[in-house]
């Protein structure tokens, strides 16, 4: 299913009428936000103003949708809860890779709780966007706490504990999620199981390869430069602040043409990003410091925000935003992963911001590290068949 479909989703608009086709907004009002809430406190709220025919009597709005979904399948072990709220054509995007089908989302859910069979999932955050008409789309943000008592696809049973962070966008229409966009910090998972990231890459790239060709071969290298011409430059339409713009803005100064100064301009003094593998950064010089080190990888690659979704808090100049991003090039620096490999590789990202008083005041950067480092390998294994295939027809 194409990402088309949210072009001709009438959503609540904001200060302008005419506003870019990646930017989305929902009304606050009419849900009940997750903030600090307990979920025993959020499942007990019976406040209902968001319209949502199609979907279930017992959901009160979007928000209550996705936290009851996740606490039943998850925490509850419905697991048969997938089949009444997932399509049958379901496609889930992880990493580079893609899933099709419910049979699909079941089997990776089993698979899951017997290598976690204890997980919690506390939802942070459920921002969205969206109507019961066209549909809604939801961005949630989840720390789990589990322990690995099962062998999974990582390696045999640790027997330790560990914490991560996922976010999930979803795209539902009438009571069913019809795609699905997961990004789990899988290599902070490995590294806390003590198992080497690298040699759990390698071992993921060899099964995928068994089972097809390198599938990110299919979007080719991408350039942030394109033959002679720089990154095309985003200009506000307005002086005044609009979150949308705002948030545009800062991906194309500080991500699209890699100015890294203008951290400054864009983040508060003291503002917190919580990085993969459970880094955390406080104040410019670390967020620049972290930006830098995952540029230097994929110097050249080409960056895209596909989806910008804005909530307002409650408190006046006060913004929850996700942005769901794609960084598309060659490994071919000394930076976060290590000696260059000259492969080409795709991160599929979603990052919340929270910004208040025109500044980003804090930040969930996620994506999976240990897909990135698959890809990598899973090229070099590519490679390594077709030659080795390529010697025995000689």
């Amino acid at each position: 299913m194409s990402e088309n479909k949210f072009e001709t989703v009438k959503e609540v608009e904001h200060v302008r009428n005419k506003k870019p086709s990646n930017v989305f907004y929902g009304d606050s009002e009419e849900v009940q936000p997750v903030g600090f809430m307990d979920y025993n406190e959020f499942s007990k709220s019976t406040k209902r103003i968001q319209s949502m025919e199609g979907f279930s009597k017992e959901y009160r709005d979007i928000v209550d949708y996705i936290m009851s979904i996740t606490h039943k399948i998850w925490e509850e072990k419905g697991i048969g809860v997938i089949y009444e709220t997932y399509h049958n054509d379901v496609v889930m995007h992880t990493g580079v890779n893609s899933i099709q089908g419910v049979s699909e989302v079941v089997s990776g859910t089993l698979q899951t709780l017997h290598a976690f069979p204890d997980r919690k999932l506390y939802g942070e955050n459920v921002i969205w966007s969206g109507n019961d008409k066209e549909g809604f789309l939801s961005s949630h943000r989840i720390v789990s706490n589990t322990t690995n008592l099962g062998d999974s696809s990582f390696g045999p049973a640790t027997g330790k504990r560990v914490m991560f962070r996922t976010i999930v966008d979803c795209f539902v229409h009438s009571n069913r999620i019809v795609e699905e966009w997961l990004v789990r910090d899988n290599l902070y998972i490995v590294k806390q199981l003590g198992y080497d990231p690298v040699e759990v890459a390698k071992l993921l790239a060899k099964q995928s390869v068994h089972k097809g060709p390198a599938s990110q071969r299919h979007f080719g290298i991408s350039e942030v430069r394109k033959g002679q011409f720089m990154p095309a430059e985003f200009i506000r339409k307005s002086t005044a602040f609009e979150i949308g713009d705002f948030t545009l803005e800062l991906y194309n100064k500080i991500w699209e043409r890699r100015l890294f100064n203008y951290v400054n301009d864009f983040y508060a003094e003291n503002a917190n990003v919580h990085f993969i593998c459970g880094t955390d950064l406080t104040g410019s010089q670390q967020i620049q410091g972290m930006l830098i080190s995952l540029f230097a990888s994929f110097p050249n690659a080409a960056f895209f925000v596909d989806r910008v979704t804005c909530n307002e808090r409650n408190q006046e100049g006060s913004w929850d935003v996700a942005v769901r991003w794609r960084l598309q090039g060659l490994h071919e620096g000394i930076g976060y992963f290590g000696t260059p490999s000259g492969q080409s590789v795709e991160i599929l990202g979603i990052s919340h911001l929270q910004i208040n008083d025109e500044k980003v005041t804090e930040e969930w950067l996620t994506f999976d590290g240990l897909d990135v480092l698959k890809q990598i390998y899973m090229q070099i294994e590519n490679d390594s068949n077709e030659k080795v295939e390529g010697e025995s027809l000689a």
